[in-house]
């Protein structure tokens, strides 16, 4: 039966991934630039012509330098590129510096600037850190929560982002999001396995419910979408696709949610059936209670795992509004806070209310009170 299921499993992927790539090979998206003669590419700066900065430690001034092409049709030329080194944009350079470049080609001139500094290589190197450590930790199951992880981005970046942009609405988008990630991350743990199906089941309807409460808390304080800090970026790329901006805001607190639901459903599951394994003789009543139990203690955790995951987002503001003295019905009606505040409240009831339901369909199933997962 365990072979069979993962034929098909691996039958699912393989169908899915074609899919994604046929989906994602028939969408038209307009570049915020269209200039073909402009490039990213990666360089190694070889010489400092000019430099007007003050020192390393400190952004500000400019830069004018030499760098080596190390990619693209260009690898090998040589240019000049102008460094603004600013917060955002820019780096220090020196000799040896790796660097990104905005690349302009005109015929046979190439000119550039300092984008920033090359870190693509050590952001997967903390990537690949992070996969060691599931990996010697968790063994086989830690190698497969990173496989899960790997599938949820592919989803988030391939489905859900295409979904909404082709005029999908933002909230059913994350509504198929959240059911195939969680499908396939569960499955990955816990197998085809009663538990793993009273866990999907809870994670989805969790999921659900937070977005519900987000949906209509948004409606009472009359907060959508368009009250974002990139809203001017995002009406530009309304204007150029299908995006409806006032759902993608909620539908993002579904996706948001979904890691923090899916580990109160799964422990809960595994609790009960654990219970049930030792003392097959309780009633769905006792073991309802005995998921109760464990989700009370699970529900303060989680919660404030949730909370401050969307208070850390929201740091910026926070300080501007402690050293600006800004007044309480200022800061209270200001959109930024509304959406942290309506991000957590609505995660935190899907975990909260996700216990009650893992519970009921935990202990329904393993009494035999049920039908279902025989």
């Amino acid at each position: 039966m365990k072979k069979y299921s993962n034929a098909i499993f691996v039958v699912f992927l393989i169908i899915f991934a074609a899919g994604l790539w046929l989906f994602n090979s028939n969408i038209t998206r307009v570049p915020l630039l269209s200039d073909d003669n402009f490039y990213f590419v990666k360089a190694k700066v070889v010489e400092v012509v000019e430099d007007n900065t003050v020192n390393k430690e400190v952004n500000g001034g400019s830069q004018n330098v030499k760098v080596e092409i190390t990619s693209g049709k260009y690898k090998g030329k040589i240019c000049e590129a102008n460094n603004m080194n600013g917060y955002l944009y820019g780096t220090y350079c020196k000799k040896g510096t790796n660097v990104i470049v905005q690349l302009s080609s005109y015929g046979d001139e190439l000119s550039g600037s300092i984008y920033g500094y090359d870190r693509g290589n050590f952001i997967w190197l903390i990537v690949a850190v992070l996969g060691a450590a599931l990996f010697l930790v968790g063994g086989k199951r830690g190698l497969k929560s990173m496989l899960a992880l790997v599938f949820t981005f592919i989803c988030i970046i391939y489905l859900y982002i295409p979904l909404m942009y082709i005029g999908v609405s933002p909230f059913l988008a994350a509504v198929a999001v959240v059911i195939v990630v969680t499908i396939v991350s569960i499955y990955l743990i816990c197998g085809s396995t009663k538990k793993g199906i009273c866990a999907m089941t809870g994670t989805i309807s969790g999921v659900l419910i937070a977005g519900i409460f987000a949906t209509v808390f948004g409606k009472i304080t009359r907060i959508t979408g368009y009250n974002i800090e990139d809203i001017e970026t995002m009406v530009y790329v309304s204007q150029n696709s299908k995006l409806q901006i006032g759902g993608v805001l909620f539908s993002g607190i579904l996706i948001a949610s979904l890691g923090a639901v899916m580990d109160v459903a799964v422990s809960i599951s595994s609790t009960i059936e654990e219970i049930h394994n030792k003392r097959p003789e309780l009633t769905a009543k006792e073991l309802f209670k005995s998921g109760i139990h464990v989700g009370k203690d699970m529900m303060g955790t989680m919660s404030n795992t949730l909370i401050l995951a969307f208070t850390g987002g929201a740091i910026n503001t926070m300080i501007l509004i402690y050293a600006y003295i800004m007044p309480y019905l200022q800061v209270v009606n200001m959109y930024s806070i509304g959406i942290e505040v309506i991000k957590g409240i609505s995660g935190t009831l899907g975990i909260v209310l996700t216990v009650p339901i893992v519970s009921v369909i935990s202990a329904k199933v393993y009494s035999g009170d049920s039908g279902m997962c025989k």
